[in-house]
């Protein structure tokens, strides 16, 4: 049987040389396949800028902790592009086998017959044929790029439809206002489907508010609707069905909170029933690999100064920037230490959005580039954008490099490190540290 990294390399030779974003490609794929995303078991979909993964991690590990079997699609991957598509099984899911990927890849490519697609388009295709052929309770579905004309926003009625929190990026394709950017997210808004609607800028809610309404889609949202918040260290959680008093997530920051009370709204909007245990359960045991991830073991762990802190996140826009600022303050609140940023973005992504967040908390920002020139921002010109934003600053060629020099210092206290940026420096380090996304 052919590999799966050989269909998708010849999947990759049939992009369009100009990508416009529509639904034509996929749903002429899919009706040569079909129509797999007419067979899916309820859905959820989920769509927004920051938040996306974890709060669809925190729907997988209660409705797993409930006893459901879960499918669920996100993207992208860290390291393995199996990380993508997970498969509902006893015990907890899948990972997608290379097996099984390479039968589904193999169909989507006889199914194509040589047409222009896209690569998301595609893998997309095949996840929705393996979801529709196995038994599941439910489908936690990611949009890969805005939501009206993403390759997910196939399906005709969710389940719920979940907007995370919206900020700028992507402007390239979504636009260069909230507005805009809001429009498209709120493109999987579909009639009659209830919509969870997570902590927005007013800029943002009152487009998305707008479209639920025009599609008579019931309309639930932060703040209104449901209540999240740390209290006395724990998560309470209030809404039309009553109240959940249940343990802070594992998972650290701020924003996690919010997270797990719009994963616990959307839940509750279609399984009224679940049970507080499964809730409690499901708050703990979530994860969400490059989330604010300690890195305690592993190659790069054993070149940081000794006693450090390592952590790791995929935050790279302005609102990941402040989501983790405001966590290292809340770190340094409760343990203080240097604070040292290891950063590397993207040439699309607004640097100085994202590093300004860092003033007078960061002790140094040391810059690193992020795998593949073509869209990796040189480090020579992020150090200056952080100079120039007054934080002493560094270039340096590799992460191996930047913390055999930390670690050649002396410290007054065990620094903590943050690695953050772009996903594919996420998957690099996680790659290079031996530590592989679960």
């Amino acid at each position: 049987m052919t590999t799966p990294d050989a269909l998708q390399a010849r999947l990759l030779d049939l992009h369009p040389k100009r990508i416009d974003l529509s639904l034509g490609r996929i749903r002429r794929l899919l009706a040569a396949l079909g129509d797999p995303q007419k067979r899916l078991p309820p859905t959820i979909h989920v769509a927004g800028t920051n938040g996306k993964g974890s709060t669809i991690a925190f729907m997988r590990a209660i409705l797993e902790a409930a006893g459901f079997g879960v499918h669920v699609y996100t993207s992208p991957h860290l390291v393995d592009f199996r990380e993508r598509i997970r498969l509902a099984a006893p015990g907890g899911g899948k990972l997608a086998s290379d097996p099984e990927l390479a039968e589904a890849l193999a169909a989507i490519e006889k199914a194509n017959a040589g047409a222009p697609i896209t690569f998301f388009e595609a893998t997309t295709a095949a996840a929705l044929k393996m979801f529709a052929e196995r038994p599941a309770d439910a489908l936690l579905l990611e949009v890969g790029l805005g939501g009206r004309f993403d390759a997910t926003n196939v399906i005709e009625t969710p389940a719920c439809a979940v907007i995370a929190p919206i900020s700028i990026d992507h402007v390239e394709f979504l636009g260069d206002t909230l507005e805009k950017i809001a429009f498209e997210k709120a493109g999987i808004i579909k009639p009659g489907a209830p919509v969870v609607v997570s902590a927005q800028a007013d800029e943002a809610l009152v487009v998305v508010e707008r479209q639920a309404a025009r599609l008579r889609a019931p309309f639930v949202l932060y703040g209104q609707d449901f209540l999240c918040r740390a209290e006395r260290g724990r998560l309470v959680y209030e809404d039309a069905l009553g109240l959940l008093d249940l343990p802070l997530p594992r998972l650290p920051g701020r924003h996690q909170v919010v997270n797990a009370g719009t994963a616990i709204a959307a839940l509750r909007q279609c399984w009224p029933n679940l049970s507080f245990a499964s809730f409690e359960r499901g708050v703990v045991t979530a994860h969400w690999p490059g989330r604010l991830q300690n890195i305690g073991r592993g190659q790069l762990a054993a070149l940081a100064p000794e006693g450090a802190e390592l952590w790791l996140d995929g935050g790279h826009n302005q609102a990941g920037g402040r989501a983790l600022a405001e966590a290292m303050a809340d770190f340094e609140e409760k343990s203080p230490r240097p604070l040292i940023l290891l950063y590397g973005g993207l040439r699309s992504k607004d640097a100085g959005a994202f590093l300004r967040h860092f003033v007078g908390l960061a002790a140094e920002v040391h810059a690193l580039p992020v795998r593949g020139d073509q869209v990796g921002r040189a480090p020579e010109e992020v150090a200056a954008t952080a100079e120039g934003l007054g934080l002493k600053a560094q270039a340096w060629p590799a992460v191996e490099e930047a913390l055999r020099a930390l670690a050649g210092r002396a410290w007054p206290s065990p620094p903590r490190i943050l690695i953050a940026g772009s996903l594919y420096l996420v998957g690099e380090v996680l790659a290079i540290n031996g530590t592989p996304p679960e």
